[in-house]
């Protein structure tokens, strides 16, 4: 089964097998040509890979005239604002996130700093599969230029957002896992900034990864016997580049990653920010109980950083973000930023002055499962197609289908949708009561491999 893929959100696979020189080269010189030769930043996180695949983007980006700015590694919502405050074309940010160290993938975006929506992503990819890319003369070659305060300039912008000084008067200790990646110089420095005590792990960005680099609740061990160990008030933890933040409470409790976007709202709907919140289809209910306490709409979208993004944007919302832990904030910028996710986080804490197994005892109690089944992505989307067909339930009261097949009610839903970064299909099922949530992830697990 090919790990390889090519979607909207760019390109991603396994180093040495499915992402390989050639095809790097191919989509950074179809990237350049759809910038049309203008001025590219580049950032990285932190895999052993990095290096290798961003030495090919760049000869593509330089070959075809681009004015190319490496930021090194950096926290990918510092590259998008970078590109923002900027006169750049466009960004190019090589990371796989949340996949193991294996993987590695490119991400395109446009001047304003968010990713390629749907419709201009669809020309990158014409551009890509036609293979006729823009190629500079040799006089018109121009070697990279190095900007190494992207990650300052993001943490500055995070500090104005939020009260550095009711948070350093609150005393706390916090604990943060950077499991090694581009998180590991940034998360300690904004927490100094904020005046709190520090204790971090996994911040030495020449090792590899301790452990997945996704902030699920399997992957906070480390960090919980670290807020045990060091008695710390609260714990974060990130992924590989700083889309994805978790969060453990003083006790070693574990609240899931779908608890801090709902910590994240709770936090911003207070504060009195305008618009609605936006999130996608497979995030908890329990949003939607929080922001209708405050009297705001939710709206969701297809899964994926860029439909959210672009969705927040045009609503003008509040706040937005996904279950995976990823939380924009429009004040800062259109982007996943676990960094200001810890320090909005933190402000709620000190504003409420509670502690954060208190805040999290306060959000409406859903019970979540989640399930995979692999499967080749051409037969994956027959596979959706058959559950279409069937129609909704007599147990659902809507039906959603703008991203897989989505049943629900207002106890319960079940999304059953193709994977954008691997190949699989993923079940996600809700329920107030955790025996029905299991049932139904099972009875539609069975569903989609009866239909395989």
């Amino acid at each position: 089964m090919s790990s390889l893929r090519i979607t909207i959100g760019g390109v991603r696979g396994i180093v040495g097998e499915s992402l390989t020189p050639d095809l790097i080269v191919r989509y950074s010189h179809a990237l350049a040509t759809y910038l049309e030769g203008g001025k590219v930043l580049i950032s990285r996180d932190t895999r052993r890979s990095g290096e290798m695949v961003t030495s090919c983007a760049l000869a593509s980006l330089i070959a075809a005239g681009c004015e190319v700015v490496e930021l090194g590694v950096c926290p990918t919502a510092a590259l998008q604002l970078a590109v923002r405050d900027s006169d750049a074309a466009g960004g190019l940010a090589v990371t796989a996130g949340h996949n193991p160290r294996q993987w590695n993938a490119l991400k395109s975006m446009r001047d304003d700093g968010m990713f390629l929506n749907p419709d201009q992503a669809a020309d990158l990819l014409d551009i890509y599969h036609q293979g006729e890319f823009l190629k500079a003369t040799w006089d018109q070659l121009r070697p990279p230029s190095r900007d190494d305060r992207a990650g300052d300039r993001h943490i500055a912008a995070i500090c104005e957002q939020v009260d550095a000084k009711t948070i350093g008067a609150s005393g706390l200790r916090a604990a943060v896992d950077c499991v090694n990646g581009a998180c590991s110089l940034y998360a300690p420095r904004l927490l100094q900034m904020l005046g709190l005590d520090v204790v971090a792990m996994n911040v030495e960005t020449d090792l590899p990864f301790p452990h997945a680099p996704e902030p699920a609740r399997d992957n906070l061990n480390q960090l919980r016997a670290l807020v045990s160990a060091s008695q710390a008030d609260v714990g974060f933890a990130f992924d590989a580049d700083g889309d994805r933040a978790g969060v453990v409470c003083h006790d070693g409790s574990v609240p899931g990653e779908e608890m801090t976007l709902c910590l994240a709202a709770m936090m911003i709907l207070r504060r009195g920010d305008p618009g609605p919140v936006v999130t996608n289809l497979s995030t908890t209910q329990a949003l939607d109980d929080i922001a209708a306490e405050h009297g705001r709409e939710v709206i969701r979208t297809h899964i994926g950083q860029a439909y959210i993004a672009e969705a927040a944007r045009n609503h003008a919302a509040a706040v937005a973000g996904e279950g995976s832990g990823g939380v924009v904030f429009p004040r800062i910028n259109y982007a996943h930023d676990s960094l200001a996710a810890m320090a909005h986080i933190l402000q709620l804490m000190c504003e409420t002055g509670k502690s954060l197994a208190a805040l999290v005892s306060e959000v409406p109690v859903y019970h979540m499962q989640k399930a995979t089944v692999p499967c080749f992505v051409d037969r994956a989307y027959s596979v959706l197609e058959d559950m279409r067909r069937q129609g909704r339930p007599d147990w659902a009261a809507y039906e959603d289908l703008q991203d897989g097949v989505k049943y629900g009610n207002s106890s319960q839903w079940v999304h059953i949708r193709v994977s954008a970064t691997e190949p699989i299909i993923r079940i996600i099922s809700e329920a107030r009561d955790p025996q029905q949530a299991a049932a139904l992830g099972r009875f539609y697990v069975n569903e989609v491999k009866q239909s395989m």
